[in-house]
């Protein structure tokens, strides 16, 4: 199976592009777009990406590191109405970017009845801090809930990749090795050979990743690292309507690069 330092040395390939550089790309109309895949699927995706993409550098690193911890209430409100596929929808959580000097931020992200996702936030000192800087006050801005009726009960660590095409409309997420740790249950597990890839992109603007993933039939598929890492930790949870889901989980970590 691919290696850590396999997927660097494809990186070197692709010529880099700033935090300063990327804070200029503005996607007015944006459409976002998951899709499932493994590790030996992104490394095909890297080769034929190296023409027409830059890689996000941070201090010359094209990995960066995240840690995002979820707050939920002690029913587990927001994980329910997620798996169940409800909408409106929210999450709470807060994400910090250990690759940029331990930055911080407390994030409520929504997804409304026509499946557009808004993400505010606001930066804390610390995810141990989350309460200072006007933590709170924020949440009942954004749920009409205190951060008191909520608690801290899944973290995850993962590695991400930033693209950004040549002509600037759009931008991709690919995060792997996905490790979850619940606080509920202290169960731990771990997202295996699986790489998600987020598209974004301005409108109907031509695409050329989706090109490649098509020709690798690496297909749209949505993934909330919420709810699977819930599931994966916390066997008391209901998941019913996960169970496709994970079959296609299962799935990607068992193909080959040949398939």
């Amino acid at each position: 199976m691919p290696q850590h330092s396999d997927i660097l040395q494809l990186l070197q390939a692709l010529p880099p592009i700033t935090l300063d550089e990327m804070a200029g790309i503005r996607l007015m109309n944006r459409t976002d777009t998951k899709f499932l895949a493994n590790k030996a699927q992104l490394m095909q995706v890297l080769a034929l990406a190296k023409e027409d993409y830059y890689v996000q550098r941070i201090d010359g690193q094209a990995i960066a590191q995240y840690r995002t911890v979820y707050w939920d209430s002690p029913d587990y409100r927001f994980y329910h109405m997620h798996q169940a596929g409800h909408r409106p929808r929210t999450k709470v959580r807060v994400r910090t970017y250990e690759s940029s000097g331990g930055l911080t931020f407390l994030e409520v992200k929504k997804k409304d009845n026509h499946g557009k996702t808004k993400k505010k936030r606001i930066q804390v000192p610390s995810q141990e801090a989350v309460f200072d800087s006007g933590g709170d006050e924020f949440v009942i801005k954004h749920t009409g809930c205190s951060l008191h009726e909520f608690h801290p009960c899944l973290q995850n660590h993962f590695h991400r990749i930033t693209l950004v095409n040549r002509g600037k409309t759009e931008r991709l997420t690919i995060d792997f090795d996905i490790d979850y740790t619940n606080f509920d249950t202290n169960g731990l597990a771990n997202s295996d050979q699986l790489v998600i890839i987020e598209l974004k992109r301005d409108g109907l603007v031509f695409s050329p990743i989706k090109e490649i993933l098509m020709n690798l039939r690496i297909k749209p598929h949505g993934y909330s690292k919420y709810v699977i890492g819930s599931h994966m930790t916390n066997p008391a949870l209901k998941a019913n309507l996960l169970k496709e889901k994970m079959r296609e989980i299962a799935k990607r970590n068992a193909m080959t690069i040949d398939q």
